[in-house]
């Protein structure tokens, strides 16, 4: 009867008993227009030619990017996962909040056993008190490359937009293309303990533009009418790069990031971290014409080597007067800062703010100071040169406070949890460096090598929480983009050296800091984020330049339950998979 009465909540206006029913709304109240949204993914691999050169790639539905998902605030989605693909495969519905449902978050081996091939697992969550732009990707080894797409949320039935209502809307996915298969290359380097090959591409929307051989008929466009005002909702899916974006001749208005609205500021280039989405307004006040919407990296990394092409799509103008010549008229190309240029991205990561003031949790109970950066590891005896192909015969690694995270393979973390399973994880994890060094100096080797384990950090519920994540400089300092899965949080302040309580919590701002999922972590430096421990379950923190989570980047908390049923993790669904 389930089943059927999951149907009729997708047809009908709500009755407050039908939603008790479901549990699809844990605070209790009815909201008339909230709808459920069914969604079958069929993960499969299909033909894709990029770059001259026809792959088969894994996708959702044979689509590459894979379909958006488009709902309203309160919402409700229904995604049934069938894995007809050759590898194991998860799906995470990135800066969701997942309230009591992290059963349905999606990294492998934390929330969930992997669905395996020829297996389904169906995803079941609520949007709460989320507006703006999300995304989706496969969180199992290197598959997001391929299988990834927008989640956009609009206001509720009846709200609107705190700016004006844009005459269009348009998701911009920027993506990374490898000429091989990106499971071959992660493969490789975990095998040869190297670097993984650079990517061959950047893309727009799954096209690498008309800069590259065989792309310009298929570079992707973008209509719009003179006088028009268009919200462009930018994603980066890159799997391992930071990407300046621009578009020729032409102003952002930023008005949200990760699904949260911000304080309007404009800009000529924006900078984003994989995971990291921004909204934009855009306004075609520029001559009729066609200008060129570019992408290129932001590499931070002194001396690691780095894609550093461009991907181009083209905002055109409708009333553009050569409508048989435009094909062959250039468009107009923008300036793009240097690769390196740390001064732009600083600039822009610093201009977030609320739109108002806001409740930044105080009285911190659980306060951490979590080192992030990379590591060599030296090779084990008897081991192969074949398999030390870092520098000088190691193996790469990566670590928060010295602690390199290494997946379960037999249970997930939330299961183990849940059960009461021991010998999965210890509840260990270091709240502070055990040793304390000059992480952006010269660090000692003596410190390059760190330990690894499956170490997580416990909180209370309702617990408020601080971190300074901390950059290092061991092997090389570069940007990483920080996600915590389950939560978003106010990032109250960054900057670059070692954080100094004493002289840098001055800069905090608790008044209107931005609330973001992904906290863009400057080149040898610091941020600070704070959020109340409201959302039981076991939710990682990870670096998401794919790359460096496979190194060990990351790490892992216990919430508690606290008091009642919407103050504790939902049941597991009887369809997770299994080990």
């Amino acid at each position: 009867m389930a089943s059927v009465f999951d149907r009729i909540g997708a047809l009908v206006s709500c009755s407050c008993i039908l939603f008790v029913l479901l549990h699809l709304f844990s605070d209790g109240i009815c909201m008339a227009d909230a709808k459920t949204h069914y969604h079958d993914f069929a993960i499969q691999a299909a033909k894709v030619k990029r770059l001259c050169k026809t792959q088969n790639v894994i996708t959702v539905n044979g689509q590459f990017p894979g379909p958006t998902l488009e709902v309203n605030n309160g919402d409700t989605l229904v995604i049934n996962v069938v894995n007809k693909a050759q590898y194991n495969v998860t799906i995470h519905w990135h800066g969701v909040r997942q309230m009591r449902t992290a059963w349905a978050d999606g990294p492998e081996f934390i929330t969930q056993c992997p669905i395996r091939p020829g297996g389904s697992y169906t995803y079941r969550f609520r949007i709460q008190g989320q507006e703006g732009t999300l995304w989706w990707h496969a969180h199992s080894s290197w598959l997001r490359a391929t299988v990834y797409g927008a989640l956009v949320i609009r206001p509720k039935e009846g709200e609107s937009y705190p700016f004006v209502k844009p005459k269009r809307e348009t998701p911009i996915l920027l993506g990374e293309w490898w000429n091989a298969n990106p499971m071959d290359v992660i493969r490789e380097a975990t095998r040869s303990g190297g670097a993984p090959n650079i990517s061959d591409a950047y893309t727009i929307n799954g096209q690498p533009g008309d800069l590259f051989n065989c792309s310009t008929q298929d570079t992707t466009i973008v209509p719009i009418g003179s006088g028009e005002t268009m919200l462009l909702r930018v994603i980066n899916a890159a799997l391992n790069q930071q990407l300046f974006f621009t578009v020729a001749n032409h102003k952002f208005t930023v008005v949200g990031a990760d699904a949260s609205y911000v304080k309007p500021f404009t800009t000529s280039v924006i900078m984003l971290g994989p995971g990291q989405t921004t909204d934009v307004l855009i306004k075609a006040d520029q001559p009729p014409a066609r200008y060129y919407m570019a992408a290129r990296a932001y590499a931070s990394a002194q001396g690691a080597p780095f894609d550093n092409t461009t991907t181009t799509a083209i905002l055109e103008y409708k009333s553009t007067p050569c409508k048989a010549k435009c094909t062959s008229s250039k468009p107009i190309m923008p300036n793009l800062p240097a690769y390196n240029d740390t001064n732009t991205a600083s600039a822009f990561t610093t201009s977030f703010k609320s739109p108002r003031k806001v409740e930044v949790p105080t009285d911190i109970d659980e306060n951490l100071f979590i080192t992030v950066g990379l590591g060599l590891q030296n090779c084990p005896p008897g081991a192969s040169n074949q398999t030390c192909q870092g520098p000088n015969g190691t193996r790469f690694t990566a670590s928060m406070n010295n602690v390199s995270f290494v997946l379960p393979s037999n249970f997930s973390l939330l299961q183990a949890h849940h059960k009461g399973l021991p010998g999965v994880f210890t509840a260990d994890f270091p709240s502070a460096p055990p040793v304390k060094f000059d992480y952006t100096g010269n660090v000692s080797r003596s410190l390059w090598q760190p330990l690894k384990g499956t170490k997580v950090y416990n909180l209370k519920f309702g617990s408020r929480v601080q971190i300074v994540l901390q950059g290092t400089s061991i092997f090389t300092a570069e940007n990483h983009p920080i996600h915590l899965h389950g939560y978003d949080f106010y990032i109250i302040a960054e900057g670059f050296g070692n954080f100094d309580p004493k002289k840098d919590s001055a800069k905090f701002n608790l008044v209107d800091p931005p609330m973001r999922n992904t906290a863009s972590l400057p080149v040898n430096g610091w941020s600070v984020i704070r959020f109340v421990a409201d959302n039981p379950g076991v939710w990682i923190m990870h670096c998401h330049l794919d790359v460096h989570i496979g190194w060990g980047l990351a790490m892992a908390f216990i919430v508690d339950n606290g008091v009642g049923e919407l103050q504790t993790l939902e049941a597991p669904p009887n369809d997770l998979p299994v080990c």
